[in-house]
């Protein structure tokens, strides 16, 4: 039998850095995964990078990762482009305006997950159970009981369901989600320009969706992001490489010149999600289990690990029962008011940004045009870009 505070059932990035924030606080904490242990990574740069804000530096830096993420692969980006294709709006920014030394990094989610399993073992106060699967989950008014597929029982004062968008602890116990068709796929790749990135991002709204240029490591390497319509995703994937780097160029105006792609291409549906209950007794959602959402201003990543700053941070505080209603609904009531706040904002972003339509685009080009040459406004968009 094996006995914790917590038990974190998912070991992706952000029930990680619950579970290593928590560890450090010294409350003992169980982490269940069926993946197997994060390996380091490779000299090909994975297909899932996340654009980790400011705020997301400063979690990592508190639990000693922050150090081992910069000596494996990342990338700080200090400008940031976003334009309206064929429109004269667009938008550009960089850290000396904001006076910062950079605006975020650009990651591989490998690199963060290996950075956070290293750190983990160092700490007694964290059990790390990987390629292991749970058979049932029970809960009675002070504990949940998980047992595993060995038949081996897992008892804590609190289980948080950190195991993705299409969460089986969500599903088990019944809470419900609001749900939304983006009716986009994402299709990611990894491409080499002629022309060096320059530590710059790059977004350009396309009449199908988003494309983001994001810089990696190398100075003429990206890591690309194409939110599309499904049709126009079968059509790319379909393309020969030779087919598909001419449309990225062309998606992109040849700001980085010719394009070519360097790895696979993977393509996955865009959801929206979003639970409306993250707490039921001692079981609590966290990230991707609790909410989704368009990846067009590359928040889904950060706005899971504010929700693990968060609970670590309650969680923490001492009180005479250990994860009690009341710091439960403090936690979902905080997060899902900011989660509510981004889903809606990347909803009307999207809704504006979309289609060719003369009037839209006029719209969009004199709103973009406006926010660039007005000073504390432009200031203001630039800070909520990068979570600041």
């Amino acid at each position: 039998m094996k006995q914790a505070q917590v038990c974190v059932v998912g070991g992706g990035c952000v029930g990680l850095t619950l579970a290593l924030g928590l560890a450090k606080a010294n409350i003992s904490v169980v982490v269940i995964d069926a993946a197997s242990k994060q390996v380091l990574p490779g000299d090909e740069y994975g297909l899932r990078v996340s654009a980790l804000s400011l705020a997301s530096q400063a979690l990592f830096e508190s639990l000693n990762v922050w150090p081992e993420i910069i000596a494996k692969r990342a990338r700080a980006y200090t400008h940031m482009d976003v334009r309206d294709q064929d429109s004269f709006g667009k938008i550009a920014f960089n850290s000396d305006e904001l006076d910062l030394p950079h605006l975020g990094h650009i990651v591989e989610n490998d690199v963060i997950r290996y950075a956070l399993i290293k750190e983990l073992e160092n700490h007694s106060q964290a059990t790390l159970l990987f390629d292991t699967r749970y058979q049932q989950i029970h809960q009675s008014d002070n504990d949940v009981f998980v047992t595993l597929d060995s038949g081996e029982p897992v008892i804590a004062k609190l289980l948080v369901a950190a195991d993705g968008a299409n969460s089986a602890i969500r599903k088990q116990f019944n809470l419900p989600i609001t749900f939304k068709d983006y009716d986009h796929n994402a299709i990611v790749a990894t491409v080499k320009t002629a022309e060096p990135h320059n530590n710059m991002a790059r977004q350009v709204f396309l009449p199908t969706g988003p494309l983001a240029f994001l810089p990696l490591p190398d100075a003429n390497t990206h890591s690309i992001v194409w939110s599309t319509s499904p049709e126009h995703c079968q059509t790319l994937l379909a393309m020969d490489n030779n087919d598909f780097n001419k449309a990225i160029m062309a998606a992109l105006d040849s700001q980085c010149g010719l394009c070519e792609v360097q790895s696979e291409r993977a393509a996955f549906p865009l959801t929206m999600r979003y639970a409306q209950t993250w707490v039921e007794g001692k079981v609590v959602l966290i990230g991707d289990a609790a909410h989704t959402i368009h990846p067009l201003a590359g928040l889904g990543m950060n706005l899971g690990l504010k929700d693990a700053a968060y609970l670590i941070e309650l969680l923490s505080q001492q009180h005479k029962e250990f994860a009690s209603s009341r710091t439960l609904r403090d936690y979902e009531r905080t997060r899902k008011l900011d989660a509510q706040k981004h889903i809606a904002m990347m909803q009307g972003l999207k809704e504006l940004f979309e289609g060719a339509n003369p009037l839209k685009k006029l719209v969009r080009g004199v709103g973009l045009s406006l926010v660039d040459n007005l000073g504390p406004i432009k200031h203001l968009f630039a800070k909520q870009a990068i979570g600041k």
